[in-house]
């Protein structure tokens, strides 16, 4: 990811947090699940270098679902509702489909 791609997912990261009023335990709960996240999905590009697009996609949403389970575990209800609503909002800023 370049410098800037980065930079802008930092700052909506920031954004999205800020939206869902997380608390400190929340904020830690969410960091350790992304980080998680984040670093299977450096295993998997590193071990299947020639992966197809379309692989890719499908790991990402099956981690985008792994997640929302892992959140339904300390969001609160309304917070979930927004979660929901700003999970779209990353999606189309990531540039993935809505399919996906």
């Amino acid at each position: 990811m370049s410098p800037e791609k980065l930079d802008a997912v930092t700052t909506e990261l920031k954004r999205f947090a800020h939206e869902l009023s997380l608390s400190d335990s929340q904020k830690e709960q969410l960091r350790t699940y992304l980080a998680d996240k984040h670093a299977k999905l450096e295993a998997f590009r590193q071990q299947n270098p020639n992966h197809a697009r379309k692989d890719l996609i499908q790991r990402i949403s099956s981690m985008r679902s792994a997640l929302r389970q892992q959140v339904v575990g300390f969001l609160t209800p309304d917070q979930l509702k927004k979660w929901d609503t700003e999970a779209a909002k990353a999606r189309e800023f990531l540039g993935h489909s809505l399919a996906s």
